[in-house]
């Protein structure tokens, strides 16, 4: 990257609602977001937002591609990296000890301890599923995602398998599976347990090793829905649109610097958030 394209990069991001438009796309990864989508989730005004569009894409700090009659924006990640790596270049190179400890950068700090999530619905056949792939696709290395049921219905909604293959979202390890599982010895420890069913919420759950933070992040059921094929479709987009919002806002909490009872007190926060 050139000192040029450093400072159009740079200029493009000093100011707040571009700032946080790249950084809400950062975190949806490949899946991106439509201008109607981030219009909502940051509540800026669709006029204001194309404006704002133009200067990111002209900076080249994202990038545009059409996906039948919408319009999917995603963040450069090239771009951001060789921004990243032209701020750094050369860093400390005649001064090794000018920190008192060694700095270890931001990546790797945030990878050293990958997070267990177990997203729990009755059935385990559609919302927690989604969850699951969501959480795993767009968590960056820094969490591991699980699912499960307290009376599993053994396979996976279709219907949520078409929906996350159109978000390019990895399925093949999906499946619907007893909750007992994770309670078992030698299973992954978590580190949360959210239930994104009503049902489950109010059910005894087994006793998780590790003490867990646990929330509700209830969503209705799209597999409940009787109507028209397009009806029934809009539920599940609808559901997988709550889900994606969630998380977006879970992983960008500063979950290493909060306090647990703060942490707790956020999970339940999002569990409330049904705008997308």
């Amino acid at each position: 990257m050139t000192e040029a394209e450093t400072l159009r990069a740079l200029a493009a991001l000093a100011q707040t609602s571009r700032l946080q438009i790249f950084r809400q796309l950062v975190v949806m990864g490949a899946l991106g977001m439509t201008p109607g989508r981030l219009s909502d989730a940051l509540a800026i005004a669709p006029s204001a937002l194309s404006f704002h569009l133009r200067e990111l894409s002209a900076a080249g700090l994202i990038s545009q591609q059409r996906d039948g009659r919408h319009l999917i924006y995603r963040a450069a990640f090239d771009t951001m990296n060789a921004l990243l790596s032209y701020l750094s270049l050369n860093c400390c190179e005649w001064s090794p000890n000018v920190f008192s400890n060694p700095v270890t950068p931001r990546s790797v700090l945030m990878h050293q301890k990958v997070m267990n999530v177990l997203f729990i619905c009755t059935h385990n056949s559609a919302r927690s599923i989604l969850a699951e792939a969501l959480l795993n696709q767009l968590g960056g290395g820094r969490f591991r995602a699980y699912s499960a049921g307290s009376t599993p219905a053994g396979q996976v909604n279709p219907r949520a398998v078409t929906l996350l293959e159109k978000n390019r979202c990895r399925v093949g390890e999906l499946c619907s599976k007893d909750w007992a599982e994770f309670a078992a010895p030698g299973a992954p420890q978590m580190d949360f347990v959210l239930t994104v069913c009503d049902k489950a919420a109010g059910e005894v759950c087994p006793v998780w090793p590790g003490q867990p933070l646990s929330a509700h992040w209830g969503v209705p059921d799209p597999a409940s829905v009787s109507g028209t094929d397009q009806q029934i479709d809009a539920a599940f987009t609808d559901a997988f649109m709550v889900i994606q919002r969630r998380i977006s806002l879970f992983l960008n909490l500063p979950i290493e610097m909060l306090e647990r009872l703060s942490l707790l007190h956020e999970l339940q926060a999002i569990g409330k958030v049904t705008h997308v």
